[in-house]
């Protein structure tokens, strides 16, 4: 007898969008006659806790049915457990989904990737007792963030983008300390930037490769580092983000660490889209600290 799936539900991912996608992808998952429960808090604390009480009963797998923000929930219950993650996708961004190779515009597909089974070990990083899977970001992009958060209107990525272009107006460059810690010794860089982002992964925000050669099984973070530059020519630099070709720029620093910690005044930090909280901080790479399905 297949053994049972829990499902982590967002029923606000896209909007509560998302939701007529349910049922189907239910009912796929209990086709081969595996025993599906599905685990939706009234809160993220509660949501957090029902996936916790749920990987300890040691399920097939905890499957996170939403966004990047809902993975990052289901990743603080499963990494350094047997327990198997499985990814449906239908959140705005998706980009963790993307990361493991999984279909980002077929729930059902998706499904069926639970359903088959087949897992590997990827890489999580850990800042203090919270775990993240994909991009954490500080500076430009987390003030963003912030602003954004406490918009009401418009809904979606438009509200980003309005939230863009009011924090533009009104950003100054942030002196950083980056302490970097690796296999080929440390390294501290202090400077002015207009952001740091830390990668276990490639891509944020639906898509940007702030991080373009990160790879989830390396046991390395990539740090990309934009130094202060002119508003107009961030603006110009900016769509390169897309293709990841920003790096070339003689603005951008990079670099790959196991240790990085980061400080600053004034900077709120982000993971996976999710406020983290308050710089300094320090995250360090923890290889193959999660099992997933893809």
């Amino acid at each position: 007898m297949p053994g049972e799936i829990a499902v982590l539900v967002n029923p606000a991912a896209r909007g509560g969008r998302s939701r007529g996608l349910l049922a189907p992808v239910l009912a796929r998952l209990r086709r081969d006659g595996h025993e599906v429960s599905v685990i939706m808090g009234e809160s993220a604390a509660d949501a957090l806790e029902r996936a916790c009480t749920a990987v300890a009963e040691e399920p097939e797998a905890l499957v996170a049915f939403g966004g990047d923000g809902l993975v990052h929930l289901a990743v603080q219950a499963v990494a350094g457990t047997g327990v198997p993650l499985g990814v449906i996708p239908v959140g705005t961004g998706n980009d963790i989904a993307a990361a493991l190779g999984l279909p980002r515009r077929a729930p059902l597909a998706a499904a069926d990737v639970v359903l088959r089974g087949e897992s590997g070990r990827v890489d999580a990083a850990r800042t203090g007792e919270e775990w993240f899977a994909g991009v954490l970001a500080c500076g430009f992009d987390s003030r963003v963030n912030e602003r954004a958060n406490r918009m009401t209107w418009p809904p979606g990525m438009a509200r980003y983008v309005l939230a863009l272009a009011e924090e533009l107006r009104s950003f100054r460059p942030i002196p950083f300390r980056i302490t970097l810690e690796g296999p080929g010794g440390a390294e501290t860089i202090e400077r002015e930037a207009m952001l740091v982002a830390v990668g276990n992964t490639s891509s944020y925000g639906a898509g940007m490769r702030v991080c373009p050669n990160a790879v989830a099984d390396d046991g390395l973070l990539d740090v990309t580092i934009l130094d202060a530059v002119p508003k107009g020519r961030f603006l110009r630099a900016f769509p390169q983000v897309y293709r990841g070709s920003h790096v070339a720029n003689p603005f951008v620093t990079t670099r790959r660490a196991t240790r990085i910690t980061l400080e600053a005044a004034d900077v709120i930090a982000y993971a996976d889209g999710e406020r983290l909280g308050s710089v300094p901080l320090t995250c360090e790479i923890v290889p193959g600290a999660l099992q997933v399905l893809r």
